[in-house]
């Protein structure tokens, strides 16, 4: 085994790994399914000698998620796919606890966060993990001498899967990549139920701000966005929903919502929170027109999402007025409040969705992980679906786990559905 003192990494302080074991062994008594797979794994060993990048949140569900690659063999190595997201005591346990060489400090600079994935690159990974696409995309445009080693890799949220069908459709994507974030078992419950909660746990630690009563707008309707106006609403905030997609609009006024232009929205808002995957959704006009003491927060994957050279133009001083708070002041006297720097505001100033959600998304990423290894001779460079049966299993698992039960088809309707002839 290695010692850890020796092992390369770069952390903030070991001293903290007491803690983070204790807070990774409680979050993985939330994720039965993933334990499952390790239990599997530790038996099997599928990932024997298989090098692992992952560029995920170092948070204790992640942290879950490689402990189980490591017993299935696999030799990982993490660093940080958000300057903001690390929880510095869980590396630290990851690295002191279970030798799992890690590169990720919370608060880190762009030059850090860029270095500790070419650290995690130098392990010449032969499948990556990716969250935001930025690791096969340094490997794209940094580090083309790797891709013959690379047999394929998974991606785990809407905006890296974005990316990577981009690089597929222009030819750029080189190797295999199973978008884990499009299984039903992952963005209808990650997304929606994870984000939801997740959002506004991290807005509420950041703030200690009331929902009820709140103007709230949310930018962007897609699964994230569901979840945060579900959850706003259920706090007893009014809110008002903006779309670019007239489908999504409709549905978020069929669920009960106002729906109107952001640049009307921006009148009326009391609090902002971007879920779109866009850069600039909120802009210089928009906060022209803000109340004094709206607040501002991103719940997207990267902070482009808010224009915040456009807010640092406009405002004559900024100043920060609570750990996650910056204030900034503009000509006329009114203030404006950015969360997290305009980060993920749900890591950045929480802990991000709860392990019970997590167990679902990383069955799929530890399962498609798996896949690729065993069926990579048979994918080309393109963006994959999850496999049907890893879905379903994991849906499956996941009911087991819960004390659920369900009905099956019995014979005569599954030849029913089956055939045509049978009609009125």
């Amino acid at each position: 085994m290695t010692n850890p003192k020796t092992l390369e990494c770069d952390i903030k302080d070991s001293k903290l790994a007491p803690t983070g074991k204790t807070r990774i062994e409680w979050a993985g008594h939330w994720m039965p399914v993933l334990q499952l797979i390790r239990k599997r794994f530790l038996a099997e060993r599928p990932l024997a000698g298989i090098r692992i990048s992952a560029c995920l949140h170092v948070t204790t569900e992640t942290a879950n998620l490689a402990i189980t690659l490591r017993d299935g063999g696999a030799d990982v190595v993490v660093c940080a796919s958000n300057p903001l997201s690390t929880q510095d005591d869980v590396a630290a346990s990851l690295v002191h606890d279970h030798q799992i060489p890690v590169f990720a400090i919370k608060g880190e600079d762009k030059e850090t966060y860029y270095s500790h994935i070419r650290a995690a690159l130098n392990h010449k990974p032969q499948i990556t993990m990716d969250d935001g696409a930025d690791l096969v995309t340094t490997i794209l445009t940094q580090g083309q001498e790797l891709i013959p080693n690379v047999l394929g890799g998974t991606e785990e949220t809407t905006t890296g899967v974005i990316r990577l069908r981009s690089m597929a459709a222009e030819g750029a994507l080189k190797y295999p990549i199973v978008a884990v974030n499009d299984a039903d078992t992952k963005h209808l419950f990650d997304n929606r139920y994870g984000t939801g909660q997740s959002t506004l746990d991290g807005i509420i630690r950041a703030t200690n701000m009331l929902f009820a009563g709140l103007h709230v707008v949310v930018c962007g309707y897609g699964w994230c966005g569901r979840g945060v106006a579900m959850r706003a609403k259920g706090l007893g905030a009014d809110v008002i929903v903006t779309e670019v997609n007239p489908t999504r609009a409709l549905e978020a006024t069929m669920d009960g919502f106002r729906v109107m232009p952001l640049a009307e929205a921006a009148r009326v808002g009391d609090l902002f929170i971007t879920l779109t995957g866009n850069k600039n959704v909120l802009r210089g006009e928009h906060f022209h027109a803000m109340r004094d003491g709206a607040v501002v927060a991103n719940s997207g994957h990267f902070n482009v999402e808010i224009d915040i050279p456009a807010l640092e133009q406009a405002a004559t001083s900024k100043r920060r007025v609570r750990e996650f708070v910056d204030e900034y002041s503009l000509p006329d006297g009114r203030k404006i409040f950015l969360l997290g720097e305009g980060r993920l505001i749900n890591l950045a100033a929480a802990e991000g969705h709860p392990a019970v959600v997590m167990d679902m998304s990383f069955a799929n990423q530890a399962l498609c992980v798996e896949y690729v290894v065993k069926n990579h001779r048979q994918l080309r460079p393109q963006v994959y679906a999850v496999p049907a049966e890893i879905d379903r299993s994991v849906a499956r698992l996941k009911l087991e786990a819960m004390g659920i039960t369900i009905d099956r088809l019995t014979q005569e309707q599954e030849e029913y559905l089956a055939s045509w002839s049978e009609g009125t």
